[in-house]
């Protein structure tokens, strides 16, 4: 089950993964920058092209199939225009194995080509790759025969006028395949469904390979607020319990048509879903794969994610506690988050911790028992180095939670100095802080997202 790996992340390797390595070693280790000084002004550009594409010899005999390949660049800093970009493509890697067309922004000479992107993005812009190769194998080359492509780039931009990709830090692999190749139909997501919505997704599968699919299977996973899977006699339906990972219904369906080259299937009838009650941010996978044991060519396209999003809150909510101890004395403080509903809320693309709930170590304390899944923090949110006695705490919570969750964070709290009316703040904050990637926008009441934990 490929529950986290939805999108296409960008693949660095090489020369480029030890520049991004080194980085972030970098910034981790440079001392925060105060109010008043002016941001860094650094910037690196980046290729992204695919990591590896195979290409089908022709069917029965025939021509061999074209294939579309994407390569884009980007830079990291939107504080920079970067424009005149030159992306050099270098095909002599595939000589005998495949060959290249070039789109019209490339200008070929030999085996190498130089290819003109105007205005170079940043990856957080409206990202699209500018230059579209199309590759095929080469005639007579065998299956499993390998080419590589590699890449280069400059810019004209940046802090010092010109920006270059880490070199020989990009390539794409190709080969020669001869198999099936089942690729599902881009399906659109949904936006705006309601709680209690039945929606109707679209489902086809093509074999765009050079040799029969003998059967196949499809496998569907619907996250927790998706229910009512349409039922076929094909498929067997199970649902996990949400022990060790967030709940979903599952359906494993075996089909034993032949789906020669070209051919496409349709389900039986259409493949609906419903959204639960407690439905919010949801998503279906769908995964295709040959049967009789034989390998997909192309692993990219038989696999689906469709992000299903219903118009629903979740209010989080945080309760506080109060001890009372003398000097010298333990209590333990309980802080308990709560989801009041009445959605669920998974992070189920990235993984991360739905929430944190953060302990500010009231004054006079010392905190000696740590929760599990706390950890130690400076006020500003740096690193502390002992697990006890530190003046924050941040809690994580589990990557999902349901429409019912409560978890409670118990702390051995010892009095050190008597101060009376003494209270720490307790809160709730999206993963990573104030500046996390998910806000609590589906968060109706964000008044009780805040406690105190009070001392005597």
């Amino acid at each position: 089950m490929r529950w986290f790996s939805a999108g296409s992340p960008v693949r660095l390797r090489s020369g480029a993964a030890v520049a991004v390595a080194a980085g972030l070693l970098t910034a981790g280790l440079a001392a925060p920058a105060s109010a008043d000084d002016d941001p860094p002004q650094t910037d690196q550009l980046w290729v992204n092209p695919p990591y590896e594409q195979t290409l089908p010899t022709g069917a029965d005999g025939g021509e061999p199939q074209s294939r579309a390949l994407d390569v884009g660049i980007y830079h990291d800093n939107q504080n920079f225009t970067v424009t005149d970009g030159r992306l050099t493509v270098d095909v002599s890697g595939l000589a005998g194995v495949a060959e290249v067309t070039w789109p019209d922004n490339c200008t070929p000479a030999g085996t190498r080509a130089v290819c003109d992107i105007p205005v170079v993005p940043t990856i957080g812009s409206d990202y699209e790759k500018q230059v579209h190769l199309t590759v095929r194998a080469a005639d007579g080359a065998e299956a499993g025969a390998q080419g590589r492509i590699t890449y280069e780039a400059t810019a004209t931009g940046g802090p010092d006028g010109t920006l270059t990709a880490p070199h020989e830090s990009f390539d794409t692999t190709l080969t020669v395949g001869a198999g099936p190749d089942l690729a599902i139909a881009p399906v659109a997501g949904v936006e705006g469904g309601r709680p209690g919505d039945e929606r109707t997704i679209p489902f086809k599968v093509t074999n765009n390979g050079n040799e029969s699919a003998n059967g196949f299977t499809v496998k569907l996973y619907a996250s927790y607020g998706l229910t009512d899977l349409t039922r076929y006699d094909a498929c067997a339906y199970t649902t996990t319990s949400g022990e060790d990972y967030a709940p979903s219904n599952k359906a494993i369906c075996t089909f034993d048509q032949v789906l020669a080259p070209g051919d496409s299937f349709e389900l039986p009838q259409p493949l609906t879903v419903r959204l639960a009650p407690h439905a919010l941010s949801e998503r279906l996978d769908i995964d295709v794969e040959p049967g009789g044991g034989a390998q997909d060519i192309d692993s990219l396209n038989d696999y689906q994610v469709l992000q299903i999003g219903a118009a629903n809150t979740a209010d989080f909510s945080v309760t506080g506690d109060t001890i009372s101890a003398g000097a010298g004395q333990t209590a333990t403080a309980e802080l308990t988050f709560k989801n009041n509903g009445p959605a669920w809320l998974g992070n189920l693309g990235s993984g991360d911790p739905v929430a944190e709930v953060r302990l500010i170590v009231p004054e006079g304390t010392k905190v000696t028992g740590v929760p599990s899944g706390c950890y130690p923090r400076t006020l500003g949110g740096g690193y502390y180095p002992n697990q006890t006695g530190a003046p924050r705490y941040d809690c994580e919570l589990p990557y999902w939670v349901l429409e019912d969750t409560q978890r409670t964070f118990a702390f051995s709290v010892r009095v050190d100095t008597v101060v009376p009316g003494a209270t720490g703040a307790v809160s709730i904050h999206p993963p990573y802080g104030e500046f996390g990637k998910y806000p609590f926008t589906f968060d109706p009441d964000l008044t009780n997202n805040t406690a105190v934990l009070a001392v005597n």
